[in-house]
Formats: structure tokens, C-alpha cells, sequence
């Protein structure tokens, strides 16, 4: 098929290079003309483990091109792809100008029937406006050509994108156009040799489908977190408990493992999202609401253990971080817990050396200031980071941080103490190493005996 996607963002990238994978031939527009040349040359904006070599194996077969101009992009494309940002408003709603401005100018520039796809997460409705908005344009120049469209929204996990797209566990197609509806089956056949979970539903329906899931998701996590602040004050392991009801099916494992919160690109904005429909159609979403209140409450507890710990005084310690993304496997920063525990100990005077595997360009952009006043230091080394410190505080799980040689460790810090903020650590077999161990919903262990976070 003739592809276009519009957007070369996170999953406007992935869309693309997967399809062409596929033996599709896929056109990329963006306006962004810099970003254009760099893709142009395989250069990546982003970091995803697995799409660069994709990426170039396309270029170089001529399957994938990029291009800022969308008159090259939608040329005899059966399927249109919008795939652009839908940030955040001040209100918390999706912000959704972009879209409506492809929507608007495809309206001015299309001359063929074809089948538009919203994969941007949007709220309901979008689709029906992206549609009114494309055919108005097309009835005002005349032509007797009229689009569809369907929504098809991304279930693509930060740090594992390509193969979620390849392999996916599911794929929801919202189209109340039989038509296409089977030309996006077709799309999709490959991808799904193994198991066909290609769920049709109508439009409205997979449009809320994303939200209501990143929303169930970011409740598990608030749910694990809020039991984990009770287990720390009744003395329990909060790691023993998800052991306990994870075992049960109904629960399962996944996403009760208790940390210093969620952040990332699509449950903080989803959820507030969701919380600023429900506002518009009078309903009250107060479990939405207390799902971002205990995520913001989360981030702040490393920051409240290291005051408490060091009974208030952080002007001058030295705190490595170790992890600054908000998940392993991407160099994402957005509503990342690091940024908010940074933050808190640059403005209590603190010292702090931090390291992660991709993310440190990112964050020296964003603290450059303190990079160039020797505040803040940044490091590929983990190790590098631990010389000298007074504490040490684990805040991105990242495999190099998993076992690390933590003899070594403890003998460059100044005070053996490690804040564990993904509880992925044996406190016991730390504590035996000289540590004092302190983890989320834990009793500490080691040294001098305080509470857990």
C-alpha cells in the first residue's frame, strides 16, 4: 500500500519505519525541515532501542521517505496516518490545533478518495470533526472525492516501541466504514499472523479505549504506591503484598510494582485528559482525580526520605542519582520523578551527580545553569557518580544499575546510604555490605534503623 503518516514524532516515527518494513511504501511528512534532513540521513531525534537500524534498512531500500511538504505525502496514498502532538492545554484537556490544522489543510490539498486514520490519542469526537473538517474543504473546491475516518490509536511502550508494533498483543480499529475497515485489515494482516486480535469496534469507542486503558494502568500504579505508604508505617514489606495479590489472576503482576511514581508522555496527559471530559459532561472523575494525586505525591517521597534522613540539612551533601528517564529504555525526560526530586535538592543546596545510559543530554540542556556552576554533574558512570557521595538513590531501573558491584560502590561513597525509589534491590544482602537500605513501602535495614519512604 501507499502510505502516508503525518507527524515524525515518537509514534509517527515507528508507524512509518514499521510499515515500510512491511513492504509498504511510506511517505513521512513533517514541518519541522531540520528534522526532516537529519531522518533524511537515518539520524534519530529520539532514542528507541531497534528503530535506527530499521530506520536505515528502509531509507536505503527506498521504501521510506521523508519529506516537509504534504502535497508529496498524501500523492495516490490509500491510507493517511495523522500522527502529530496532542499536548496538553492549561485546562488539562488534549490539546487538539494540530490535528484540526492537518485535518484543514488535507481538506485544501486532497484530490483522491482515501481512508484518513487519527493515530494521535484524541478525545471522542475527533474523528467526526477530522472528517467534517476534510470533506467541508474537499465540497468547497468542488471535488466529488469524500474520506473516511477511522481511529487507530497506539499501544506503544517507550523502551520496547518496534517490537510492540511488530508483534502487537492487539490492534483496534474504530471505523464505522466497512471499506475501511477491511483495507486497515489488510494493513495489518502481517503483523498478526500469529494471532488475530484485530479488534473492530466503532469510532467513538476506540477513541476512548486508549484513554480508559492508560488510565486503568496509572491506577494500578497509584493503587500499589497508596498500599505501599501504609505497609511503611504498619512496619510490612510492600514487596511481600504484590507477591501476595499478584499471585491472584484477577490481579496479575503487571503494573503493581510499587517506585516513586509514573511519568512519561501519555499517562499524565491521558489521565488528565480523561478528567477534563468527564468534567465537561458533568460527572465527577474521583478516582481519576485521586490517581493523579497519589502520582504526585509519589515523586516527592525520595526528596521527604533524604530530608528526613539527613534531619533537614542537605545544603552541601553530595546525592547521586542514578536513572534520570522516566522508564528504562528511552532518553524521555517528560513528568519523569527525577526531574521533580532534582529539583527539590538543587533548592536545598544539595550536590548532585547523576548518570543514565541516554538521558544526560537531554537533562544538561534543561540544568545548564547548575551544570556551569558545578552544582549539578553528569556522568555515563555509575560508579563515577557514587565518588564521594552522601547518599545514593536509585530512580531509573535501568539493567546496568541492576547489579551493579556494590562493593565498590561503598567503598568511593563518603556514607553508605541507598535510596532503592523501584524496590528492586535485596535489602538484606546490602545491609550486609555496610548499606543503609531504604526503599519504597520497606522497612529500612542496616545501619541506623529509620523509616521507610
Amino acid at each position: 500500500m501507499r502510505i502516508c503518516v503525518i507527524g515524525a514524532g515518537y509514534v509517527g516515527l515507528v508507524t512509518a519505519t514499521c510499515f515500510a518494513e512491511m513492504g509498504n511504501r511510506v511517505v513521512c511528512v513533517d514541518l519541522d525541515g531540520e528534522r526532516v534532513a537529519r531522518l533524511a540521513c537515518g539520524e534519530l531525534p529520539i532514542y528507541e532501542p531497534g528503530l535506527e537500524p530499521m530506520l536505515k534498512a528502509q531509507l536505503a531500500s527506498g521504501q521510506l521517505g521523508f519529506t516537509e511538504q504534504l502535497r508529496l505525502g498524501i500523492h495516490r496514498a490509500d491510507v493517511i496516518f495523522i500522527a502529530v502532538g496532542t499536548p496538553t492545554s492549561e485546562d488539562g484537556s488534549a490539546d487538539l490545533s494540530h490535528v484540526l490544522a492537518v485535518a484543514d489543510e488535507l481538506g485544501e490539498r486532497l484530490d483522491h478518495a482515501c481512508l484518513v486514520v487519527d493515530k494521535s490519542t484524541v478525545p471522542v469526537g475527533t474523528a467526526e470533526r477530522v472528517a467534517q473538517r476534510i470533506n467541508g474543504g474537499l465540497a468547497r473546491r468542488g471535488q466529488s472525492a469524500r474520506v473516511s475516518v477511522a481511529s487507530n490509536p497506539e499501544f506503544l511502550k517507550e523502551g520496547s516501541a518496534v517490537d510492540d508494533f511488530m508483534r502487537p498483543d492487539r490492534v483496534i480499529v474504530g471505523c464505522d466504514d466497512e471499506r475501511g475497515r477491511e483495507l486497515l485489515r489488510q494493513l495489518y494482516a502481517p503483523f498478526l499472523r500469529n494471532h488475530d486480535r484485530l479488534l473492530c469496534m466503532g469510532v467513538r469507542a476506540a477513541e476512548f479505549s486508549k484513554y480508559a486503558a492508560n488510565a486503568f494502568l496509572a491506577t494500578k500504579i497509584s493503587f500499589i504506591n497508596e498500599m505501599a505508604g501504609i505497609c511503611a508505617r504498619l512496619g510490612v514489606d510492600i514487596e511481600e503484598v504484590r507477591r501476595g495479590i499478584g499471585s491472584d489472576k484477577r490481579i496479575g503482576t503487571h503494573f503493581i510494582y510499587a517506585g516513586c511514581g509514573y511519568g512519561g508522555s501519555c499517562f499524565p496527559k491521558d489521565v488528565k485528559a480523561l478528567i477534563r471530559t468527564a468534567e465537561h459532561e458533568g460527572i465527577e472523575p474521583g478516582i481519576l482525580r485521586a490517581v493523579e494525586a497519589r502520582n504526585a505525591l509519589q515523586k516527592t517521597l525520595l526528596f521527604q526520605a533524604l530530608r528526613e534522613h539527613f534531619n533537614g540539612h542537605l545544603q552541601g551533601r553530595v546525592v547521586a542519582l542514578w536513572g534520570l528517564a522516566f522508564k528504562p529504555g528511552t532518553d524521555d525526560l517528560r513528568e519523569a520523578p527525577s526531574l521533580v526530586l532534582l529539583d527539590a535538592l538543587l533548592a536545598a543546596g544539595a550536590r548532585v551527580q547523576a548518570c543514565d545510559p541516554v538521558a544526560t543530554p537531554t537533562l544538561a540542556r534543561r540544568y545548564a545553569e547548575h551544570l556551569a556552576g558545578g552544582q549539578l554533574l553528569l556522568s555515563d558512570s555509575p560508579y563515577a557518580v557514587s565518588e564521594g557521595a552522601d547518599a545514593l538513590v536509585l530512580v531509573t531501573e535501568w539493567k546496568q544499575f541492576r547489579q551493579p558491584d556494590f562493593r565498590r560502590v561503598r567503598a568511593a561513597m563518603r556514607m553508605p546510604v541507598l535510596f532503592d525509589g523501584r524496590n528492586i534491590y535485596d535489602s538484606g544482602q546490602l545491609a550486609e555490605l555496610g548499606f543503609l537500605y531504604r526503599g519504597i513501602g520497606r522497612p529500612a535495614v542496616g545501619g541506623c534503623q529509620a523509616s521507610a519512604a
